[in-house]
This record gives structure tokens, C-alpha cells and sequence, in this order.
């Protein structure tokens, strides 16, 4: 039998404590320099409009590099939770036209996510079970019932933060399947909008305008979306609707059963 006391189960522990912390610990460490060094600012139209001539040059010479370099950087800045993804969805949509755009984006940002996922688990997912009362042990298992429903959902409505998205089913036990294929489909739409935005983006410039990046909050956008999630969820509630009917006491309130003589 181990001995929690002995000095090299201590040792042992420690060394699992880095393992697990270490993801997490390094994309947050890689988030603070991010914008501690301001690098943020660079992450601007401006920018983009100052370069492009250069851009485009380089993808038209080497695409398939230029793809792969725009899904890393996608990827990376996604797991680190960088802010700009609009900015750098309408960067796809300028330099690899709409559909390359689409999927480059939908790739890069469906790796970031699964890698914080996978981060976030290994250091709170376990934990975070182990210590989680009733009440929240009745959430995840609600959650992880529909989770692929719920997920969808989340990823449509772009009303949600992105990085929550990414942490959220990591704490309440969403399996890796589910959530990269649920990220995969759900950021389809949106990806789609802002990429059509890059698309016409040369025109927007020539003009000296900016893209707006509120174009997927107006109502011919917002509502097919909207519409989309609300399909999602119709299984859900098929499923509720289907288990009262052939369960009517689990949703009455209980009374006290008569007595018999």
C-alpha cells in the first residue's frame, strides 16, 4: 500500500499536478503576454488594408502554405483565446474567397477549441466532478444527455462568448466526439457570414469604409440562425415530451399515499 507521506509519492503528486496544469497554465500565460506586448493592436483592418497587396501576393504563389500558415494561426489563437476571431474570419474570406475561407476558418477554429477543451478538462474536469454536489451533478448529467443538441445550440447563436463555449462542456463532462463535432457544424453559419464579409472585403477598402462587424445581429441574418438553434432543440424537447407521456408521475407533485386499513 502506498504511503501518501512517503517523500517519493510526494514527488510523484507534484509532478501530476504540473502535467495537469501545465496546458492550461501556458495558454493563459501565452494570452497575458499576447496582450501585454499589445500584439492585439496589430490585429486590426488597418493593418490588413496596409499589407494586403503582400497577402495576396504571397497566396496567390503558395496557397497551400498560405492555408496552412492562416489555420495555424486560426487554431492558435483560438486555444489561447485571443480576441479578434471576427477580424481574422474576414482575413480568410479576403485572402481564400468564400468557400477555401469558410473551411479554412471552420478547421483552424474547431483545433483551437479542442485544444482548450482538452486543457480545461485535464486541469479542472476531474476536480470540479469530484467536488460538485447533487444539484450540479443533476446539471452534467442533464447536459451530457443532450449534449451534441445543447453544443449546437450554443455555437449557432452568436450571443455567447466564444472561449465560454470552449471551457463550458469541458466542466460538465461533454465526451471529445461530441464536442468537435458539434463545434464543427455549429460554427458553420456564422463563419459563412463573416467570411462572405472578406469576400467583397477589396471593394469595402477601395470605398475607405470598414466592415460591419454587426452584419450577423441584423434580422435577415439573425433569424435563419435563431431558427437553426431552435431546430436543434426540437429533439430535446421531443424526448421531454415523449418521456412525460409515458412517465406522468415523475412530473406531478408527489402526495402522501392514502392509508389502507
Amino acid at each position: 500500500m502506498t504511503n501518501p507521506t512517503d517523500p517519493e509519492t510526494k514527488t510523484k503528486d507534484r509532478k501530476g499536478l504540473l502535467w495537469r496544469y501545465l496546458p492550461i497554465a501556458t495558454l493563459a500565460a501565452g494570452l497575458v503576454a499576447f496582450l501585454t506586448l499589445g500584439l492585439h493592436e496589430y490585429l486590426t483592418f488597418e493593418t490588413l488594408k496596409a499589407n494586403r497587396a503582400e497577402l495576396l501576393d504571397f497566396v496567390g504563389r503558395h496557397l497551400a502554405l498560405a492555408t496552412l500558415i492562416y489555420v495555424t494561426c486560426y487554431a492558435v489563437s483560438v486555444a489561447f483565446s485571443i480576441p479578434g476571431g471576427a477580424v481574422l474570419t474576414i482575413t480568410g474570406g479576403f485572402l481564400f474567397g468564400l468557400t477555401t475561407g469558410t473551411l479554412a476558418t471552420v478547421i483552424g477554429a474547431t483545433v483551437g477549441a479542442t485544444g482548450l477543451f482538452l486543457a480545461a478538462r485535464l486541469a479542472f474536469g476531474e476536480v470540479l466532478h469530484k467536488k460538485a454536489g447533487k444539484t450540479i451533478q443533476k446539471m452534467e448529467a442533464g447536459f451530457r444527455e443532450n449534449a451534441f443538441n445543447y453544443l449546437l445550440v450554443l455555437r449557432l447563436i452568436p450571443l455567447f462568448p466564444f472561449w465560454l463555449v470552449n471551457l463550458a462542456p469541458a466542466l460538465l463532462g461533454v465526451t471529445l466526439r461530441t464536442y468537435v463535432i458539434a463545434t464543427f457544424i455549429g460554427i458553420i453559419p456564422g463563419t459563412f457570414v463573416y467570411t462572405s464579409i472578406g469576400n467583397g472585403l477589396g471593394a469595402i477598402f477601395e470605398r475607405g469604409e470598414t466592415p460591419d462587424l454587426a452584419i450577423i445581429f441584423e434580422p435577415a441574418i439573425l433569424i435563419p440562425i435563431v431558427g437553426l438553434a431552435l431546430l436543434a432543440l426540437l429533439p430535446i424537447a421531443y424526448k421531454k415530451i415523449k418521456a412525460r407521456k409515458h412517465n406522468p408521475a415523475e412530473t406531478e407533485p408527489s402526495h402522501d399515499e392514502p392509508s389502507h386499513p
